[in-house]
C-alpha cells in the first residue's frame, strides 16, 4: 500500500512549463515579497555588502531580484544596479519600492536568468539571493553569470539547500512544490560547487546558517486558499519522524508552528 506521502507528492512540472508558472505566482504575489521579512531583513543582506567589498565605480547586477531588497542594499555602494527579473509585475513592485526607499542609481530590466540579455564581460559584481531554486537550469545561469562578469569579477549567491539525505531532500523539494508550483530544486551544495568550477568561478567564501520559517507566514506568501495552506500543512504532519526531525518541524496541538531548512551564502570570483 503506498504511504500518505507518496500518494500526496507534487509531480515536477516540465522545466519548459516552469517559467509561465513562475511569472504567474509572482505576478500575483508580488507585494508580499516586498514586505515580506525574511526577505527584507535577512542577517544575509549586510554581509552581502562585506563580503563583496564594493567599489563605488562598479556596475552591479541582480539576477531575479524580487522585491528589490539586494539592489537596494547595494544601491548606496556602487555607480549602478542593474535589478532583473522575468515577472513584469514583481520588477515594477520592486521600482516602486526602491523609489520610495530614495535609489536613484538603479535600472530595472526584465530578464531570463538562464539567458541574460548583456553582452559578455559587463558587470563587476552579479548577486542573486533566494532565488534560484525557481530556476529549471541552474548550471546554465551559473554559465551566464559567469559569461557577463568581468574577469576577476565576483559572484554572490544566497539560496536554500537541499540535504544530502536523498529522503530528507526529496522531502523539502516536495514540500515546496506543493506549496510554491513555480518551485523546481534545490540542489545540496556539493551540486552548485561542481557547476560554480566548471564555469571558471572561484570560490573564496561560503558559509551555511539554518533558517527558521514561522509556517503561517511562509505559507500565506504562496497561499491560493485555506485549503491550499490545509493541504500543505497536512503534507508536512505525516512525514515520517526522521524527515521532520531534519526540517526541526514544531508541532503544537496537532499544527505546524515551524520549519527550518539550510540556506547557503557562496561568493566567488571570475577566474581572469
Amino acid at each position: 500500500m503506498p504511504r500518505f506521502e507518496d500518494a500526496q507528492r507534487p509531480h515536477p512540472a516540465r522545466p519548459q512549463d516552469v517559467k509561465p508558472l513562475v511569472q504567474a505566482q509572482f505576478a500575483r504575489t508580488a507585494d508580499r515579497y516586498v514586505a515580506s521579512p525574511s526577505h527584507a531583513h535577512g542577517p544575509d543582506l549586510a554581509k552581502l555588502v562585506t563580503w563583496l567589498a564594493p567599489d563605488p565605480e562598479w556596475v552591479c547586477l541582480d539576477v531575479a531580484t524580487g522585491g528589490g531588497h539586494v539592489a537596494r542594499t547595494l544601491s548606496p555602494w556602487v555607480s549602478r544596479v542593474i535589478a532583473s527579473d522575468l515577472t513584469p509585475q514583481m520588477l515594477m513592485a520592486a521600482r516602486r519600492h526602491l523609489t520610495e526607499s530614495g535609489c536613484r542609481n538603479v535600472t530595472f530590466v526584465i530578464a531570463d536568468a538562464e539567458n541574460l540579455p548583456f553582452l559578455p564581460e559587463t558587470f563587476d559584481a552579479v548577486t542573486c539571493r533566494i532565488a534560484p531554486h525557481h530556476f529549471p537550469n541552474p548550471d546554465r545561469f551559473v554559465e551566464e553569470v559567469a559569461r557577463v562578469l568581468k574577469p576577476g569579477g565576483r559572484f554572490l549567491m544566497v539560496d536554500n539547500v537541499a540535504p544530502q539525505d536523498p529522503a530528507c531532500a526529496r522531502f523539502l523539494n516536495d514540500v515546496e512544490r506543493l506549496r510554491d508550483p513555480g518551485h523546481v530544486r534545490c540542489p545540496a551544495v556539493t551540486e552548485w560547487r561542481r557547476w560554480l568550477e566548471a564555469a571558471g568561478l572561484r570560490e573564496i567564501r561560503s558559509e551555511a546558517r539554518r533558517k527558521r520559517n514561522e509556517f503561517p507566514s511562509w505559507m500565506a506568501r504562496m497561499a491560493r486558499s485555506p485549503e491550499h495552506a490545509a493541504e500543505v500543512e497536512s503534507f508536512i504532519l505525516h512525514a515520517a519522524p526522521e524527515v521532520r526531525a531534519c526540517f526541526d518541524v514544531e508541532i503544537r496541538d496537532g499544527r505546524v508552528l515551524a520549519m527550518s531548512v539550510d540556506e547557503w551564502m557562496v561568493l566567488c570570483v571570475k577566474r581572469a
